[in-house]
């Protein structure tokens, strides 16, 4: 069948004016005027499936039944820790952009170590003298919240978490950040952000509401033969018999006295109790704040690190865990139920999504290939094998998180090839047991890998602040750390894969099933703001979710 050219010419215009419609409607659509980042450290997206059953309406399921979620969002990156993950959600590109490795790392220059918030040019406010001198001098990529900032200045930025790296991270420069002071159970800040707390923070933590978990007991939510995981320690299904917090966690902490009052608040964090604590504050900060209230379009970031303790010390197939999540479903219900009683629905959009995963717990013996990796045992024979190999001496300057840094001092002072000397090293780290695979600074500086374990591992690679030879553990493989029996820092699913879902702001119900990465939540959130978005990122935007 033929068509005239006046019918064909109709239909140009047709498809032509459609798509201009379709891109002015994307460009005028109302801006939210509150947007929610709910972070649950250290949550593997088959949580999901696996507690699906026993989840409430209101919370988990509500954004997989009323949002759009995707089941293959995926870090594509190695380094799969908390400060790596934060950075990637805020900034929107990798480590190898935006420069967060992990919690430290060597300064080559002075060989010193150097911690990612601490700076002593600040001050703690409300906190002991020399406690709370964080801020984040050592970010060098701009995040979401400063990206709303700069675009209007009267908007609201805040950024809450029990640990200062999270709320610190995750918030940037711009942000109003607030973290818990644990010895004290208040929520405090530093001198970078405020001159003094604000009043309504004071008057919060003058009521003390911390103390109404202090006596609390740890009990399950449901009956024993409904929980999907069977390892337990704390948990006790006998009714006459009480556990409370202290009892299990004597051995955890040395810096306080066991008997007061401060090693209790600390120990919450252990405990479902912690996201307790953040829920509760987060919730006053909206009513404050007056969050959502106006034109300007406000950020919160709500960053719950209690999973990831919980997640450590008891493992992802205990009951502990397991009766955790149901107590944060019911919490993130009423959380849900509350921000849309103060923001219309359609007015805000709540993101929940994870900073990384985590292995399987680690049992011994197991069936299962697994172990633990000694990391200060491999320091040490590393370094007798460079002593042996060149000159005798201290090689090996530190080991932080799968990192190895050399003394470069020394490679240079003898006047050997540093690229030779970390190749041998690396070569000699795969002898070891638990390692899968060593690379060198040098070889992820120069070359380019696009596919694979390589590819993940150049994506964490950061040449100033990375160490000389990374290692990748094997499957199952965790670093040897006392009372910790699960833990991330693989490139494997089970750290890589994580829950992203979105609710609200007329983002519809949808699942998604193509594969995402993370880097790709920044952008998309500042297409939603109207923003630009951070000068670092790189990821692209979620075209279900915004179109």
């Amino acid at each position: 069948m033929k068509f005239s050219p006046i019918f064909r010419f109709g239909c140009l215009c047709t498809l032509l004016w459609g798509g201009w419609a379709a891109q002015g409607a994307a460009q005028n659509a109302p801006k939210p005027k509150l947007v929610v980042q709910i972070v649950i450290s250290q949550m593997r997206y088959d949580y999901l499936q696996r507690f699906y059953d026993n989840f409430s309406q209101s919370g988990f399921r509500t954004f997989l039944n009323e949002g759009v979620s995707y089941t293959h969002a995926y870090y594509n990156y190695m380094m799969t820790n908390t400060e790596a993950g934060l950075a990637t959600l805020s900034t929107g590109t990798n480590p190898a952009q935006h420069g967060v490795i992990a919690p430290a790392w060597v300064d080559f220059t002075t060989g010193n170590r150097v911690n990612l918030i601490d700076d002593p040019q600040v001050k703690g406010l409300d906190c002991e003298e020399g406690a709370g001198r964080y801020s984040p001098l050592n970010l060098t990529a701009a995040t979401l919240g400063d990206r709303l900032k700069e675009s209007d200045p009267a908007s609201k930025v805040i950024s809450i978490a029990l640990s200062p790296t999270s709320a610190i991270v995750s918030g940037g420069p711009s942000a109003d950040v607030y973290w818990c002071y644990t010895d004290h159970g208040t929520w405090v800040s530093s001198s970078f952000y405020f001159s003094e707390l604000p009043a309504w923070v004071k008057q919060y933590n003058n009521e003390k509401h911390y103390t109404t978990f202090l006596d609390r007991n740890w009990e399950p939510s449901r009956p024993f033969d409904s929980y999907h995981n069977t390892d337990r320690s704390v948990i006790d299904f006998v009714t006459e018999k009480k556990f409370r917090i202290k009892e299990f966690f004597q051995n955890l902490f040395t810096s306080s006295d066991k008997n007061d009052e401060r090693f209790d608040v600390e120990a919450l964090q252990y405990s479902p109790f912690g996201n307790s604590l953040v829920t509760h504050f987060a919730r006053q900060a909206i009513i404050s704040e007056t969050l959502g209230k106006d034109e300007h379009t406000d950020l919160l970031t709500i960053c719950y690190d209690t999973p990831r303790h919980v997640s450590e010390h008891f493992g992802p197939r205990s009951i502990e865990l397991e009766d955790m999540y149901y107590k944060l479903d019911a919490e993130i219900g009423e959380m849900i139920q509350f921000i849309f009683s103060q923001v219309k629905p359609e007015e805000a959009i709540i993101l929940l999504t994870s900073d990384h995963g985590t292995s399987d717990t680690f049992r011994e013996p197991s069936r299962i290939p697994m172990g633990q990796f000694n990391a200060d045992q491999f320091k040490m024979i590393m370094n007798g094998f460079l002593s042996a190999q060149y000159e005798p001496g201290n090689w090996i300057i530190d080991y932080i998180d799968r990192q190895l840094y050399l003394n470069r001092e020394m490679i240079y002072k003898y006047g050997f090839d540093l690229a030779e000397v970390q190749t041998r090293a690396a070569n000699f780290a795969l002898q070891f047991r638990g390692v899968s695979a060593a690379m060198t600074s040098s070889a992820m500086q120069s070359g380019y890998f696009g596919k694979g374990y390589a590819e993940k591992m150049q994506n964490s690679f950061y040449p100033k602040r990375s160490g000389d030879i990374t290692i990748n553990l094997m499957p199952g493989w965790i670093e040897l750390r006392e009372g910790v029996v699960s833990t991330s820092g693989s490139l494997y699913e089970y750290d890589t894969h994580v829950p992203l879902m979105w609710l609200g702001g007329g983002v519809g119900t949808n699942q998604i099933d193509r594969t995402v990465s993370m880097s790709d939540v920044a952008p998309t959130l500042a297409q939603i703001m109207q923003i630009p978005v951070p000068n670092a990122a790189t990821g692209t935007v979620l075209e279900e979710v915004v179109r």
